[in-house]
């Protein structure tokens, strides 16, 4: 058997999650041809298909899906080798790969950057937006440093750091301003406007409303905070949304903000990262810098309602 190389296996590991040739090659920043090399070499060196080639993509063989935890397992050990001498620097520096549900990112990342880029303006940050379960994937893969989410989370392999608490508002439509609150068992029989399945929001909202999961097929899904919201606006349904969102979502599209009342519903936001991570203490200091940059946004941000 020929030597196996690292770079073949970060080029096996980007084919095996974008399953075509075209994304994993500009994921890898390499040109298409050099990648099919490359996954060509290494199968003669193992003496047997990693994958099965179609005209949509590629699959993995049965022996690719048995090699493919074994070279991530590989490919972490190698990454943590990095971090191990970066965790000797009293600052963290270089490559921060970072992780954010999309009911935060766009909300909190533009001051976040702007803070972790003063504290080190040599920090190399790369920046994920995805749901939940894909970001608990990524760092369980390595492919992340930490990711920033609702909690808890309760995986026994993750530090968890709670970092700020923030309530839900009640989006309507303005004609609706002047009308009483809804109670948790009115909203639960009016047109609810929620995140399709697989966001964390979407669960939280339901649970407040005191509707069954079974029952959300008889409501209105949309992918972003922002199209409930103008969903809201043209009069379609009523929807809840995280306090963080209201100054950034009501800008374009008119809607009457409203407080629940006491107790509120609320969300706890935190941060998470690998326990083995030799990085903790410069995670532990990056988590600060998100909790001060959530407490300058909302003492910027206006009431969401009176």
């Amino acid at each position: 058997m020929n030597a196996l190389t690292l770079k073949q296996f970060r080029y096996f590991e980007a084919l095996a999650r974008h399953r075509h040739f075209g994304r994993a090659a500009d994921a890898c920043a390499i040109s298409q041809p050099a990648m099919s090399m490359q996954i060509r070499e290494l199968e003669t060196s193992l003496g047997t298909p990693l994958f099965e080639r179609g005209a949509r993509g590629v699959r993995l063989t049965s022996f690719g899906e048995a090699f493919a935890p074994r070279v991530a397992a590989i490919l972490r050990s190698v990454d943590e080798l990095g971090d191990l001498a970066r965790a000797t620097q009293a600052q963290l520096a270089g490559r921060l790969r970072l992780g954010v549900i999309p009911t935060i990112a766009p909300y909190l990342l533009p001051t976040l950057i702007a803070n972790l880029t003063r504290m080190n303006a040599s920090l190399d940050l790369h920046l994920r937006e995805t749901l939940t379960p894909t970001l608990l994937r990524e760092l369980a893969d390595g492919n992340l440093d930490a990711a920033i989410v609702a909690l808890p989370i309760s995986e026994p392999s993750l530090t968890e750091v709670a970092l700020f608490s923030e309530h839900f508002v009640l989006a309507r439509p303005p004609q609706d301003a002047q009308k009483p609150v809804p109670d948790r068992d009115a909203l639960g029989e009016m047109r609810l406007l929620l995140l399709e399945e697989g966001h964390c929001f979407r669960d939280q909202a339901l649970a407040f409303c005191a509707r069954p999961a079974a029952r959300a097929h008889d409501l209105l899904d949309a992918s972003s905070l922002t199209t409930l919201v103008q969903m809201v606006s043209a009069g379609i349904g009523v929807t809840l949304i995280p306090e963080m969102a209201v100054a950034v979502e009501t800008r374009l599209a008119p809607v009457a903000i409203a407080r629940f009342a006491n107790p509120q519903p609320a969300r706890t936001i935190g941060m998470i990262w690998r326990k083995t991570s030799p990085l903790g203490p410069q995670l532990m200091q990056v988590a600060e810098v998100v909790r001060q940059s959530a407490m300058l946004l909302r003492e910027a941000r206006a009431p969401a309602a009176p």
